[in-house]
């Protein structure tokens, strides 16, 4: 409000409105909270929503954490903080169900590896490529009427197995899981004084082996070479069923299997080369 004289020297008060600049804010600056509250809010339920689904080693953590945090980082510096059982927050059958459906891509490649390949068909219907509870198995089955793989009570590799495998070795070595190759026989005695069904499925698996690194599997991939003789048929009503012999690629899942899996994705124990077994 201004006071101005008029010309006649008379005193005239005369008042002058002036609006401020800018429009203003008709609604002052509750939008701002609300939008706020509304944000907040979302943010707590995705937040929810996540923990929901985490693994419960990880809410286990998480909670030990907020509840006593002086506690539970001195806890940590003395070593004994719990382990993630998955990273990244996602669950363990989240990464087992990633994992299997690598080494189901990798069965896929095997299989179309050894169907394409000229001279191989023969081999590639006994070669079983399949998921299981341990991992994949790829396992080279005998024919009842040709010896596909060994000739009976030898573990010299026939020309077209070991070039199967030599096929196949880069694609085993493509990828980071553990190999275990195991060996089995019918329940035929071998006929050869100081030499048993056990040497002779540890000594087929070990020849397995060597043709895979002769094929480009790198050295040390191959975790664990096991012999079990005729003691896991699968064929037990028919001991003496060329389908007996057989050899087995293994890759064992690494991703910890959820709870509804037995822990022991190996089951019973492998026989060893040189046991008291009966021949076969």
């Amino acid at each position: 409000m201004n006071r101005e004289e008029d010309s006649d020297g008379g005193d005239e008060i005369r008042i002058v409105r002036r609006e401020s600049g800018g429009g203003g804010e008709s609604h002052g600056g509750s939008w701002k909270v609300a939008y706020a509250d509304f944000v907040t809010a979302m943010m707590a339920f995705f937040l929810v929503m996540w923990i929901i689904n985490l693994d419960d080693s990880v809410k286990q953590y998480i909670q030990g954490y907020f509840q006593n945090p002086v506690g539970f980082e001195a806890g940590k510096a003395a070593g004994a903080n719990p382990t993630f059982k998955a990273s990244s927050g996602m669950g363990l059958q989240a990464h087992r169900a990633r994992e299997r459906a690598r080494l189901e891509e990798l069965g896929d490649e095997i299989r179309r590896t050894l169907a394409e390949q000229a001279g191989l068909s023969s081999i590639a219907s006994h070669v079983h490529v399949e998921i299981t509870d341990e991992g994949l198995r790829i396992e080279f089955v005998e024919a009842r009427d040709e010896e596909l793989f060994f000739p009976l009570g030898s573990a010299r590799l026939q020309p077209r197995a070991r070039r199967a495998l030599q096929l196949i070795a880069p694609s085993l070595d493509a990828i980071g899981n553990p190999i275990v190759i195991e060996g089995h026989t019918d329940s035929r005695p071998v006929r050869r004084s100081g030499y048993s069904n056990w040497e002779l499925s540890a000594d087929r698996a070990n020849a397995a082996r060597r043709a895979l690194r002769t094929g480009g599997l790198e050295k040390g991939r191959v975790e664990e070479v096991r012999g079990y003789a005729d003691r896991d048929l699968s064929y037990p009503s028919a001991p003496r069923d060329p389908r007996n012999r057989r050899f087995s690629i293994l890759l064992p899942f690494t991703t910890e299997a959820p709870a509804s899996v037995e822990d022991d994705a190996f089951g019973g124990q492998p026989g060893t080369a040189g046991g008291d077994a009966p021949g076969g």
